[in-house]
């Protein structure tokens, strides 16, 4: 499970700085970058819930 977590975040990373690079700082929520920052935030969201889940693992394994 581990592993599977690191796998995530680093698909998630590689996600983010993939659609960073459509974005468009001068209409940022038009076309193509409005997607892009979309996908930015569901990247962001999957390395927070990946943190979460390890952190919940730690806990769940200190309480046994």
């Amino acid at each position: 499970m581990k592993k599977a977590i690191y796998i995530f975040i680093s698909i998630a990373i590689i996600l983010i700085i993939y659609n960073a690079t459509f974005l468009d700082f001068t209409n940022l929520l038009k076309g193509e970058s409005g997607i892009a920052l979309i996908g930015i935030f569901a990247g962001a969201c999957v390395i927070l819930l990946m943190l979460i889940l390890q952190t919940s693992k730690k806990i769940a394994k200190k309480k046994k």
